[in-house]
């Protein structure tokens, strides 16, 4: 099935939910919806979630991370389920916690990649070898000079031997070697910057603070939204593919309150992307390769000639 058919089905599902919740508020009724996703409610999904998956993720792998979340998002109207499921699937993200989330916010479910979900990304593109990112607690060793030339411009050395939870993190950092050999800056955020911009722009957060659940993944999983803030700064820094990009504004619909998957690349999109790099990659190691030298024959050194008056002689 075509994704663009699938697009069109879940915005004609968020439009029955609308009606449906028009109709209830309306009319006084509690009316109790099904979220989307339980009993056999998710498979019906299957053809689709598997078209939106990259072919190197097992749609069985997927759901099976899946299924446990879903009774979490037993509130949540369905058409945010599937939109959101669609959305990770389209990433290639396993919605299991650790490379990507997907969470109730405000019985809206909402899709959000971990910080390990950005490095994948980051790898699979093709234009960064490795990323390197940690926490830096009170009583570690760092100095961290910018002007200073790369492989002496930071330096982390953790105290292994003293137990975290009795240390204060200062910051986070992120840094990534790119193919080829060259290094990005090092992104730096600090504890206070880090509450700053949770502060200020994740109202995920401030729903919770303000409802008093104080479930958000800031509340939860203060120290990974740290890293994820420090890799997001070191993003900038670095190329980036378009399934990267779109992540970055698939998260941000949904702190507007849009529908993700509006902003969730295509998977012909990525392909084609991958093609590219893959096809660039192999004429820059075409050019890089050293010119065979044509065999030439070498002939041996011609032996002088006698001359008819030698033979006159020696007669």
């Amino acid at each position: 099935m075509a994704l663009t058919t699938l697009k069109e089905r879940v915005q004609q599902r968020a439009a029955a939910v609308a009606s449906t919740e028009t109709v209830r508020h309306d009319r006084g009724e509690d009316v109790e919806v099904t979220p989307a996703g339980h009993g056999h409610d998710i498979e019906q999904y299957r053809a689709d979630i598997e078209a939106a998956l990259p072919k190197h993720v097992s749609v069985d792998l997927f759901l099976t991370a899946l299924r446990p979340v879903l009774p979490k998002l037993r509130n949540c109207t369905p058409a945010s389920v599937l939109q959101s499921v669609i959305t990770c699937a389209r990433f290639g993200l396993i919605p299991d916690g650790q490379q990507a989330v997907i969470t109730a916010d405000d019985r809206i479910a909402t899709f959000l990649a971990t910080y390990h979900g950005y490095i994948e990304l980051m790898y699979r593109s093709g234009l960064v070898k490795s990323v390197v990112t940690g926490l830096v607690y009170d009583g570690d060793e760092w100095d961290y000079v910018p002007t200073a030339r790369v492989g002496e411009d930071f330096v982390h050395k953790p105290n292994l031997l003293a137990p975290k939870k009795d240390r204060q993190v200062l910051f986070a950092y992120a840094f990534a070697w790119l193919e080829g050999g060259a290094r990005s800056a090092v992104a730096t955020v600090t504890v206070e910057e880090a509450e700053d911009i949770r502060d200020e722009f994740s109202r995920a957060y401030q729903r919770a603070e303000s409802s008093g659940s104080k479930d958000s993944l800031w509340h939860t999983r203060f120290d990974d939204m740290h890293l994820k803030t420090a890799i997001r700064r070191m993003a900038k820094l670095v190329p980036k593919s378009a399934e990267l990009r779109a992540l970055v504004e698939v998260e941000q619909s949904a702190e507007d309150g849009k529908p993700q998957i509006l902003a969730a690349v295509d998977p012909e999109t990525a392909a084609l992307e991958a093609e590219a790099r893959q096809a660039a990659r192999a004429a820059e190691a075409s050019q890089d390769r050293p010119v065979a030298r044509l065999a030439v024959k070498t002939r041996g050194r011609a032996k002088p000639r006698r001359r008819n008056r030698d033979r006159n002689k020696r007669r």
